[in-house]
């Protein structure tokens, strides 16, 4: 237990990139502050910080003194929600990394959902694309991500996984709202707004058009805000897209949602991952069931 303290002078030290600001801004002072780390260093055997003339820094082997720091502290929150498990309090916190389309409807009726059986648990959720949700999980920020077409899944556990087409929005005055599919050609034909590139939505879309070699998207607005996006189409006669686990379909915030057709766009892939090889806290492997059952009413 002594070392956690230990851990908490050591990440103090990374974040100010000094003792001496890390020392102020802990309270304590500089000379003690650096006897700690000595001592740590001593007992470990070796130095772990980079001495410079304005600072300090880590070297490799407090790279790797960081990242077990990082795994102790996970695996000390799991030990604490087995405990409260056993005791019956059942507290515990879960931290998600999720893509924005998840944020207005799906993971608020989830965690709501969870709650009720679990009031003492608490949530983090932070939206995140899919290269920033990756890398939080293996700086372990994040216990859980949610996210659309991962780039690489060398670290990424693929918990659950469903199929999402991309869904057009536009005004209900708008002649495409008539049909019950849409072509990708009559969308690009019309005003358009897009996300930008490193999003999923894009991606598809982007790939789809120069597969086809239809016009390529021009879109008169970019944006890395799905609800500006979905907001936008309500003030111009202009086209939106995006996945429909992010969208209302009952037409009651005044957009229709269309779907594009297959044969044009091929579906995007939801992910729900942790790190490959971690063993989540209580509360957060209890949330990854609920999230892969209530997933399943997304399959195509």
């Amino acid at each position: 237990m002594r070392h956690l303290r230990d851990f908490e002078f050591i990440e103090a030290v990374i974040r100010a990139g000094s003792i001496r600001k890390a020392a102020e801004d802990m309270n304590i002072t500089a000379s003690a502050l650096n006897r700690r780390i000595n001592r740590f260093e001593e007992e470990f055997g070796y130095e772990i910080f980079e001495r410079l003339p304005r600072g300090v820094r880590l070297n490799p082997a407090g790279e790797l003194v960081l990242h077990h720091i990082r795994a102790q502290r996970s695996d000390f929150a799991r030990l604490q929600s087995q405990v409260a498990d056993l005791s019956g309090v059942r507290r515990g916190h879960v931290s998600i990394a999720c893509s924005q389309a998840l944020l207005p409807y799906f993971l608020p009726e989830q965690i709501a959902s969870y709650r009720k059986d679990h009031p003492g648990v608490t949530f983090n959720v932070n939206a995140r694309d899919r290269f920033e949700a990756e890398r939080e999980l293996s700086t372990f920020s994040s216990d859980i991500a949610l996210v659309f077409e991962p780039h690489h899944l060398v670290d990424f556990e693929v918990v659950m996984s469903v199929d999402q087409p991309i869904y057009v929005l536009m005004r209900a005055d708008n002649p495409l709202a008539q049909q019950k599919e849409l072509r990708l050609r009559d969308c690009l034909a019309q005003p358009h707004v897009a996300p930008s590139a490193q999003y999923a939505v894009r991606l598809l879309l982007d790939a789809a058009a120069k597969k086809t070699n239809m016009e390529r998207l021009r879109p008169i607005a970019e944006s890395e805000s799905f609800d500006f996006m979905r907001h936008y189409v309500l003030h111009e006669h202009a086209l939106a897209f995006q996945f429909p686990i992010g969208l209302s379909l009952s037409g009651e915030h005044g957009y229709i949602a269309r779907p594009l057709s297959l044969r044009d766009v091929p579906p995007g892939s939801l992910l729900l991952g942790q790190l490959r090889g971690r063993t989540l806290p209580v509360a957060s492997a209890r949330f990854v069931m609920q999230l892969s059952q209530a997933m399943q009413a997304y399959h195509l």
